[in-house]
């Protein structure tokens, strides 16, 4: 068969019994309907994985644009509220898509449907796409038989959380920008200049021997450090390369994030405040959303410390979920935990009591959000001047060490 694929599949006969195999076809529809022709009822239909080329493993590596996502989630509900049917929905927004991943993923997701899944389970075979918030929010909708909110409600959570990594990104972007060109500035100084400076040194040690005692401390150590970039830049490079890819692999680790999370709440200059607001406002969102959209409170306190982004957060979300599932409420284990101030502990507490939890979520998030914004201001204000006395401190040392044997040179010539 031309063009034809391996697909695997799971299917039930007439009299219950289960059924899987594999079965070539050139599209996941085709196989449904090959199978309902063998009196068969699908279950699941899924493609063969082939081995991995080099364009595929650079894929894995891409991450997926999430203003593209929060468009993808507008534009989905407006067509599936226009009552437009599922497949030709699934086409057009297939061919409005800007975005190569979530492009390829929409083409999965209209041929899982098209062979008889759910939306959620076809969305469940791309997971970096959609994640489990996103997935469990479509399938309280489908469920409901209120997709179209649903998906609204995931565009709004997705928009917010995009818009808050954006609003730290920007801001953090000129002052990493000019801490970067400092350092390569400094390194193009310690390699380049200080080369000149010890030649220089060195000539007048030589010419004059009876006046030289050596070069003066401050000298000696930039002098030091530039023979160690020049002359061992190539156990230094690949030194650093190492100790970065062993770092990366240990945040991945378990143990390795909740150390690295725990370490950032606790950095100074208001940083470790800053990653405390964003990961209550992303908390907060997120249980907002979640709620809203029907999930059962059980899964979206589940579903919301996975996805909070924050170790911390999420270990206090355990706390919650056990309190919750025997029988106690949100807020006690919420005013307990050190992550969260004593306002989001009252504001869920009266949530609860009111029945409006939902509504006090979005107001903690719209609050901390606001927090967010002044608090980044006022760090960039303050790591500004930060660092212009650390460039100005490092230039004027390194300055003022290859000046110094001069100085001492000529009074004793003198």
């Amino acid at each position: 068969m031309a063009g034809a694929t391996t697909f695997s599949f799971r299917a039930l006969d007439v009299g219950g019994a289960a059924s899987a195999g594999e079965v070539e076809a050139e599209s996941k529809a085709q196989v449904g309907e090959l199978l309902r022709q063998r009196g068969l009822i699908v279950l699941d239909v899924s493609e063969k994985k082939s081995p991995v080329n080099i364009e595929d493993f650079f894929k894995r590596w891409q991450s997926v644009d999430m203003r593209e996502l929060a468009v993808f989630s507008r534009q989905f509900a407006t067509l599936v509220a226009s009552g437009m049917p599922m497949l030709r929905t699934l086409h057009t927004l297939e061919e409005q898509t800007q975005d190569d991943a979530i492009r390829e993923a929409v083409a999965g997701l209209r041929a899982d449907v098209e062979a008889g899944s759910t939306l959620e389970q076809a969305m469940e075979r791309h997971p970096k796409v959609f994640d489990r918030l996103f997935r469990a929010m479509v399938r309280s909708g489908e469920e409901s038989g209120r997709l179209e909110e649903a998906l609204d409600r995931v565009a709004f959570q997705v928009e917010k959380a995009d818009a808050l990594r954006r609003q730290v990104k920007s801001a953090m972007m000129y002052p990493a920008l000019v801490f970067g060109f400092a350092v390569v500035v400094l390194i193009a100084i310690v390699m380049f200049v200080i080369p000149v400076f010890a030649n220089i040194f060195k000539e007048l040690a030589e010419e004059h021997p009876e006046e030289a005692s050596g070069l003066p401390a401050p000298t000696a150590l930039c002098v030091g450090v530039s023979n160690l970039l020049t002359h061992y830049w190539f156990l230094i490079i690949p030194g650093l390369a190492i100790s970065l890819f062993l770092f990366f692999r240990w945040k991945k680790t378990e143990r390795g994030r909740e150390a690295w999370q725990r370490f950032t709440l606790r950095l100074p200059f208001k940083i470790g405040d800053v990653i405390q607001k964003v990961a209550l406002a992303r908390w907060s969102r997120t249980f907002s959303g979640s709620v809203s959209s029907g999930v059962p409170m059980l899964q979206s306190i589940k579903l919301t410390g996975e996805t909070a982004g924050n170790v911390v957060v999420e270990h206090s979300m355990e706390d919650v979920y056990a309190s919750v599932k025997r029988g106690g409420t949100l807020a006690g284990p919420i005013e307990q935990n050190e992550i969260f101030p004593p306002m989001v502990g009252h504001m869920v507490a009266v949530g609860e009591e009111t029945g409006q939890l939902e509504h006090m979520l979005s107001k903690i998030a719209d609050f901390y959000e606001a927090e967010v914004d002044a608090k980044v201001k006022a760090l960039t204000a303050l790591i500004e001047p930060i660092m212009i006395v650390f460039v100005g401190g490092m230039v004027g040392f390194i300055v003022i060490s290859m000046y110094l044997p001069l100085f001492s040179i000529y009074e004793k010539i003198r």
